[in-house]
């Protein structure tokens, strides 16, 4: 059973990007080649600041929401926090 990822990628514009995912390594080289969301295309080079294992790609979803209704402070105390760990 594949587990879901919930992760922010900081961009080197510093805005913050937040999405799912159930494989990251294809994910991350997609967002590395140019070919992944279209928000990241031309934001490289791109940091993973922030990531989550889920169980289940609906929890992976409510999270995911969560986070993007945070404010740019809250989402960077996430990051913050996971720099800790």
């Amino acid at each position: 059973m594949k587990r879901w990822i919930v992760y922010i990628l900081q961009c080197a514009d510093m805005t913050l990007y937040t999405v799912i995912t159930n494989d990251s390594d294809a994910r991350l080289l997609k967002h590395a080649s140019g070919t992944g969301a279209k928000y990241t295309r031309g934001r490289s080079p791109l940091l993973v600041v922030f990531n989550e294992a889920h169980a289940t790609r609906s929890g992976a979803l409510r999270r995911e929401l969560a986070i993007k209704k945070l404010s740019r402070n809250e989402k960077l105390a996430l990051k913050n926090h996971a720099s800790k760990h």
